[in-house]
């Protein structure tokens, strides 16, 4: 279960929007390392310590684990429009 989500990781304090860097996307802070990139990578089903040691070694576990908190709260609080027909 190594791409478990702890969900007590805090992704305020690791994901950042600054418009100065990649155009406001979400990215990893301290880095220039866009969510967009990481989570891609996990959509592709590699594990975490894989994305750390071969992809990005500057990243923690922790980072990539709130990338996918990051995701998960941006779903959670879309508002969905259904149209009836």
């Amino acid at each position: 279960m190594a791409n478990k989500i702890d969900y007590r990781v805090d992704y305020k304090k690791r994901i950042v929007i600054d418009s100065s860097v990649h155009f406001g996307k979400p990215c990893v802070a301290g880095t220039r390392i866009p969510v967009e990139n990481i989570l891609e990578l996990v959509q592709e089903g590699i594990p975490f310590e894989e994305i750390v040691g071969k992809y990005y070694p500057d990243l923690k576990i922790e980072d990539v684990k709130a990338c996918a908190k990051y995701a998960a709260e941006l779903v959670r609080a879309e508002e969905i429009h259904v149209e009836t027909v």
